[in-house]
């Protein structure tokens, strides 16, 4: 049985399927054919934190594959009420794939040494999967190819970083980190990223118009994310000289495209200017959640074999 944690439960050649299957669904969906891959299948969805786009996409997605899903919030008592090698077991035998939007990591690891379903990350302080299948879906559209893509990414080097970063690494994208040196990966984090796939290595720089040179990607995500509440004056003061703006933009290559795995703080991270402009991708990006968790749950409940 596959879980998919992080993008380092998937090789190279998986992660390529999955979107090829997700491309394939979007535009069998834009044709208005839904095949009922999933049909009577039963996904659940285990949330501690809140959610829009995760939680909208994933159950809308199981409904197109011809499946149900069932959303449990804090009242299922997950961690509260019994512990968790009596809950997940007990919760996994109803269902055919839980995924799990979680505050530690960790917990969605354990949650794995009991479970008898598949388990996806919908969201951890450590990494953030799905977005960065759909944000590789999008830059794949907006491209063409992957081949001459070269993304930067401006700001606080988090889990949403972390994830693109790696699947940068793993499909050979050039990737950039644009961020004042305490808000980029450290050492062993960097190494960990380089270790995989095919890339020749992430680059991290405090100069964020060397960055921006030639790149045609430019990405950002909030400063402060959930749970940094508490740090975000400092924040904003310290990344205030690594806004996406106009000027910006112009420094990118000509025709760079702009994403944001959203929500955005409009005036912090990204002015209106750009996330409203044609250079902006982000609803093309965030519908991509629902293709490529749709490649995703049809890969991983059809075809995913071992380890990879």
């Amino acid at each position: 049985m596959r879980h998919v944690l992080s993008l380092f439960d998937l090789s190279s050649s998986e992660i390529r399927r999955v979107l090829e299957i997700a491309s394939d669904l979007k535009q069998q969906y834009a044709e208005g054919i839904r095949p009922a891959s999933l049909e009577r299948q039963v996904l659940g969805l285990l949330f501690e934190k809140p959610s829009m786009r995760t939680r909208v996409s994933f159950e809308t997605l199981i409904r197109h594959a011809g499946g149900s899903s069932l959303f449990l919030g804090s009242d299922v008592g997950w961690g509260t009420r019994e512990p968790i090698q009596d809950f997940i077991p007990i919760m996994t035998s109803y269902l055919d794939c839980l995924v799990i939007r979680a505050n530690r990591h960790e917990d969605v690891v354990a949650a794995t040494e009991y479970s008898r379903c598949p388990i996806i990350n919908g969201l951890t302080d450590y990494c953030h999967p799905c977005q960065a299948l759909a944000d590789i879906l999008t830059i794949e559209e907006l491209l063409g190819s992957l081949e001459n893509a070269k993304v930067t990414y401006v700001g606080d080097a988090n889990n949403v970083a972390f994830s693109l970063a790696l699947a940068c690494q793993q499909l050979d994208v050039p990737m950039t980190i644009a961020a004042p040196e305490r808000y980029q990966f450290n050492d062993d984090t960097l190494a960990q990223l380089n270790s995989v796939g095919e890339g020749n290595g992430l680059q991290q720089t405090s100069d964020l118009n060397a960055a921006v040179d030639g790149a045609n990607i430019i990405y950002t995500d909030v400063w402060t994310s959930m749970g940094q509440e508490a740090e975000s004056a400092q924040r904003v003061a310290d990344l205030a000289d690594y806004q996406v703006n106009r000027e910006l933009m112009a420094r990118a290559a000509v025709g760079a495209r702009f994403l944001h795995c959203l929500p955005a703080r409009r005036g912090e991270e990204v002015t209106g200017e750009v996330i409203d402009s044609r250079a902006s991708a982000v609803i093309q990006q965030a519908e991509n959640r629902l293709h490529a968790q749709k490649g995703l749950v049809v890969w991983l409940l059809t075809e995913a074999g071992g380890d990879p």
